[in-house]
Formats: C-alpha cells, sequence, structure tokens
C-alpha cells in the first residue's frame, strides 16, 4: 500500500526466494495522508447553518464563548467547541389556572386573594418570546426557564389581585391588571437575567368561587339594572335639559323684547309729553282746546251710542246703523285705550277746557245729522 510503482503495496520477493519488507518511507507517507484526511473531516465538522429565527449559543469546552446569528456559520470542531440552537422568533405560551380549557381547572394556581379578604378564580395565559441577545442567560443562568416563567407570573398576579377590591378585579380592571401583571412579570424576570421578554399576558376568566357563585350573580344583576335606569335617567336628562334651555332662551328674548318695547313706548310717551308740555306752556289756552277736541274726537269715532239734538228743528234724523253695529262689535274685541297706550291716555291731568254753550256736549241746531254725540239714550 502507498509503495512504489509496480509494488502495489505488496512485499516484493527477493533473491532469495522471501519477501522484501515495505519501505519506512512510504508507511510514514501513507500515515501522513490518512491524518490529513482525519484532520479535515474534524475541521470540516465544524461548520454549520443557522436557521432565520434562530441563533447559535457557541461553548468552548463547556462555558459560553459566543452567540452566532443566522446564516452559514463555522466554530471549533467538538470536543473543543460545541454550539446549541435557540429559537428566539418562536412565541411560547403557557396557562396558569387551568389546562388545555376553562373546565380543566387548577385550583391551586388559580384561588387568589384580594384586598378585601374575598377569594376570585383566576385563569389567563401567558406569551412570551426570548430575547435576540437573550439566547446564552435563557440557557445558563436558569434551570428550568419555562417553570421559572410559570412561578413568576403567579407570583406578580398573586401580588396584584392582592392590592385590588374583588369588585374592580371581577369587573371593570381586568385590563388594568392583566397590564401591570405583565410589568412585574419583566421586572422579576429582569431581576434573574432570564433573557426572556413578556409579549402578553391575557386574562381568559375570572369569577367567585363556584359555592358563591349563585349570590355574586345577584350582585351583577342589580349593578346591570342599577345601569339601566342610570342610562334611561341619562336619556330622559338629555332630552329634556335642550327643551328647558330652548324654552328658558325663548322666555328670556321675549323678556328682553317685552322690557325694550315698555321702555321705548315710555320714553316716546315721555317725549310726547315733553313736546306737548313745551306747546302749552307758549299758549296754554290754544293747546288745552286743542286736547279737548282731538280727545272727543278719538272717543267718538268709537261710540255706539248716538245723542239727538232735540232742540234743533230738523226732524228727519240718519243713523249709520251698520256701522255703529260693527264698531260696537269690534270695541267688543278690542282692549281699552290705556292698555293700549293710546295718546293721552297715561297723561297727567290737564285743566279741562270751560264749558261752550252746552255743558252736556250737545251739538249746535247747525250740524249735520250724521255726526253722533255718545249719551245715554237715544232721544229724550
Amino acid at each position: 500500500m502507498f509503495g512504489r510503482k509496480g509494488g502495489g503495496g505488496n512485499n516484493r520477493p527477493n533473491n532469495r526466494g522471501g519477501m522484501t519488507p515495505p519501505s519506512p518511507r512510504g508507511a510514514r507517507i501513507g500515515l501522513g495522508i490518512i491524518a490529513l484526511v482525519l484532520v479535515l473531516l474534524w475541521l470540516a465538522s465544524g461548520f454549520f447553518i443557522v436557521q432565520e429565527g434562530q441563533v447559535a449559543v457557541v461553548t468552548q469546552f463547556g462555558k459560553y464563548k459566543s452567540t452566532a446569528p443566522a446564516g452559514f456559520q463555522w466554530r471549533m470542531p467538538y470536543p473543543i467547541q460545541n454550539h446549541e440552537m435557540v429559537n428566539v422568533s418562536q412565541l411560547r405560551t403557557f396557562e396558569v389556572g387551568f389546562r388545555g380549557g376553562s373546565r380543566n381547572k387548577v385550583l391551586p394556581e388559580a384561588l387568589m386573594l384580594t384586598t378585601d379578604e374575598n377569594i376570585v378564580d383566576m385563569q389567563f395565559v401567558v406569551q412570551y418570546r426570548l430575547r435576540a441577545d437573550g439566547a446564552p442567560d435563557y440557557l445558563f443562568k436558569m434551570r428550568d426557564p419555562d417553570e421559572s416563567v410559570r412561578q413568576a407570573a403567579e407570583t406578580a398576579m398573586r401580588e396584584i389581585v392582592g392590592k385590588k377590591p374583588m369588585d374592580f378585579v371581577l369587573y371593570e380592571g381586568r385590563t388594568e391588571v392583566a397590564a401591570e401583571v405583565q410589568n412585574l412579570m419583566q421586572q422579576i424576570l429582569d431581576r434573574y437575567s432570564a433573557g426572556i421578554q413578556i409579549s402578553t399576558v391575557a386574562i381568559q376568566n375570572v369569577q367567585p368561587p363556584e359555592q358563591v357563585q349563585a349570590a355574586f350573580d345577584d350582585a351583577v344583576k342589580a349593578g346591570q339594572d342599577r345601569e339601566r335606569q342610570i342610562n334611561e335617567g341619562q336619556a330622559y336628562a338629555n332630552q329634556v335639559v335642550p327643551l328647558a334651555s330652548g324654552q328658558a332662551s325663548r322666555m328670556i328674548e321675549q323678556a328682553e323684547g317685552y322690557k325694550a318695547k315698555v321702555i321705548g313706548d315710555a320714553q316716546g310717551n315721555a317725549s310726547r309729553f315733553s313736546s306737548i308740555l313745551n306747546e302749552y306752556e307758549k299758549a296754554p289756552q290754544v293747546m288745552r282746546e286743542r286736547l279737548y277736541l282731538e280727545t272727543m274726537q278719538e272717543v267718538f269715532t268709537r261710540a255706539s251710542k248716538v245723542m239727538v239734538d232735540t232742540k234743533g228743528g230738523n226732524n228727519m234724523l240718519y243713523l249709520p246703523l251698520d256701522k255703529i253695529m260693527q264698531q260696537a262689535a269690534q270695541d267688543a274685541g278690542k282692549p281699552t285705550s290705556s292698555s293700549l297706550g293710546l295718546p293721552g291716555a297715561n297723561q297727567p291731568a290737564i285743566p279741562q277746557a270751560p264749558a261752550r254753550g252746552s255743558a252736556s256736549g250737545q251739538s249746535s241746531s247747525g250740524s249735520s245729522t250724521s255726526n253722533t254725540l255718545p249719551r245715554d239714550r237715544m232721544s229724550r
């Protein structure tokens, strides 16, 4: 083997009829080639491939050496160095308080005490993954990482629930409790350098123990009735308050309008009285006569009675009965002149004009028979 040409690696016969022993040089060359091949094979065993989402933790003589990322990698062959694949992208999940379904309860994990000394049955799920640089810690810092995470979850949940009242944990506080548990779990694991990142803490079910479930159902129903009544009252308030506000605004606007009208009327009357007073001071007698005539004309225009001058010689009378009846009907449905604010209705008293001719206000004999004056009876 590995001998010279023609030797075929076998011993050649000598002149004495025996076999010639192999050459020492050829043996050394053959052993060297074998050793070289073995060394190359040994070195080639150090090549390995790291898949996406994984890292390789390389150890040298059992001690952590380095972390190899995804790709084609090489290390010193065994037994000098070794590596272990760790999946850092995998989302790991475990359950606390139950296994596989909510009916498969694990009561030692599920039962927890609240701050008001009540017991709740808590079931929740934790999801976590390894940090990209946490693979060495995950392998070497903790003896059983998965069980350590479970114990950290149970410890954190008991601590948070122990600080909350039962009603808060059962109803409106689930999201807040889950967030606080996640933060506390992360603090505990970081304290032990676990190399783990908590992704989610989801409370699946929380309820009182079965022995008192009926009583709590009644309490829940009462709370729902209370919320329903509050919502109905709020809806009624939302309907009534805008209407009341609108009515109040409308009344305020009407009052403001009435106020402006009264003030305007008063100012107008005051201005009119001032102007009349100025004219009266200039010619008192003429002003009294004018006011008297204007007042009589206004009063007699709406009069429904007729006064007849019996002293006149004309026996033919003309009475516009249709207009008199129409005026009487209109006066029945109208307010008085004082309420309408007619000129002179609210004026201070002015001395009356002296009697002229007939004190009873009878018309002269030469007046037209169509002019009417009020009296208590048609004729004498």
